[in-house]
């Protein structure tokens, strides 16, 4: 197995191809603003990870509370939460999501408000993938 090895200087080594994946994948997740939400596809694609929008889910699925992510943020590309409607997870991430300001109805968010698009900054800076 391998690990994860943060540096002084802000670079980060990953000595296992599925850990940096999910680094990837996580470090892009935490990058999504308060009050926004992007799409699985949308997350792998700016990771570096194109057309693997289930590896995403994957990786949410199996994320662990004490990584602080911010999984409520990621939704279907419809807007469309992904747990079941009226499931505690999706009770939890639309209750998540309105402390943000995200408005959630039937369980959907507009995607024209609410998604993130990157500016150039975070393009150029802080996806390094």
């Amino acid at each position: 197995m391998g690990t994860i090895c943060s540096h002084s200087n802000g670079s980060v080594t990953v000595n296992n191809m599925a850990e940096k994946q999910q680094y990837q994948i996580y470090h892009t997740i935490n990058l999504i603003p308060e009050g926004k939400v992007a799409s699985y596809g949308q997350i792998a694609d700016l990771a570096g990870l194109p057309r693997r929008a289930r590896l995403v889910g994957y990786y949410l699925k199996h994320c662990q509370a004490t990584e602080n992510l911010k999984w409520h943020r990621v939704i279907k590309s419809s807007g469309q939460i992904a747990f079941p409607p009226g499931s505690e997870r999706a009770k939890v991430q639309s209750e998540n999501l309105a402390m943000e300001g995200v408005v959630v109805k039937n369980g959907r968010v507009n995607m024209k408000k609410y998604q993130w698009t990157p500016d150039i900054t975070d393009i150029l800076y802080k996806l390094k993938f």
